[in-house]
């Protein structure tokens, strides 16, 4: 399947899936450090950034999102390559180990090891999200100029307030990747359909390549406490990344981009 991408850098290829809602920028603060040493490939999952959506009838899961992105690497020939996710971009990596099409999988804060109330937070925040996404974009056509980029750049504090609940540290992202971010989250046709499917998310099966989980100190999104039934899973024990929210690329590049190139090593075991 085709899909909207960016690539950069030489090396052993490594593909990288972003999260709900999100676009393949979200990893704009880690590509340099990992195109250093790696075929870096970050995608746009189908009905989200600038990807066309999902055939039509075809159901917006994590499995059926997942489908897309090893077809999307059989189209560019890349064999077995390392898959790093974020949320559900993290549930896409472990359910490609899974199924043992990627040589490793580094899988930060992924969906799928909530209870039941921590799914239900979890969708309320990201509807709640949505919505005022959608709000912005709504405003924007009312009247031109003042549109989600417009009003983030203008409301500053309100936007990094929202942001609050996805990354530590909101004032690291800068406001135009804000105001892109949530240009994305709007007009994301795959949203609704996917988030709703959260409902039926299990873990995937248990992994056949190496995995590594990482999970952000402050997530306010998917809280730190689903690490440990991460760990039970996978029976390891789940790094820390401290300091760092649901959505750490901003937070530290410098630890997330170790963590994966650690993950993807070319010595590690197939």
């Amino acid at each position: 399947m085709e899909l909207a991408f960016e690539r950069r850098g030489h090396g052993p290829p490594l593909i990288l899936v972003h999260g709900i809602g999100h676009h393949w920028q979200a990893w704009l603060p880690v590509m340099d450090r990992l195109a250093a040493s790696r075929d870096v490939i970050a995608v746009d999952l189908p009905g989200f950034g600038r990807s066309q959506g999902l055939p039509p009838g075809t159901p917006y899961t994590a499995e059926s999102l997942a489908d897309a992105v090893e077809s999307f690497c059989a189209m560019l020939d890349v064999r077995e390559p390392h898959v790093a996710g974020n949320s559900l971009g993290g549930y896409i990596a472990l359910e490609l180990a899974s199924r043992g099409v990627v040589r490793t999988a580094t899988a930060i804060s992924p969906a799928g090891f909530w209870s039941r109330a921590e799914l239900l937070w979890c969708q309320s925040v990201l509807r709640a999200m949505r919505a005022s996404a959608e709000g912005g974009a709504a405003e924007g056509a009312e009247a031109p100029g003042s549109g989600a980029l417009s009003r983030l750049l203008g409301s500053e504090p309100l936007g990094f307030l929202g942001a609050g609940l996805l990354v530590a540290h909101p004032s690291r992202l800068g406001r135009v990747a804000l105001a892109a971010a949530t240009e994305a989250l709007a007009s994301a046709p795959g949203f609704n359909e996917t988030l709703d499917s959260f409902t039926g998310m299990m873990p995937p099966a248990p992994p056949k390549s190496p995995i590594t989980i990482a999970w952000g100190e402050h997530d306010r999104l998917l809280l730190r406490r689903q690490a440990v039934r991460a760990a039970r899973w996978s029976n390891q024990r789940v790094k820390l990344l401290k300091g760092c929210g649901h959505v750490p690329m901003s937070d530290d590049p410098e630890l997330v981009a170790r963590v994966i190139l650690e993950a993807s090593d070319p010595r590690s075991p197939a």
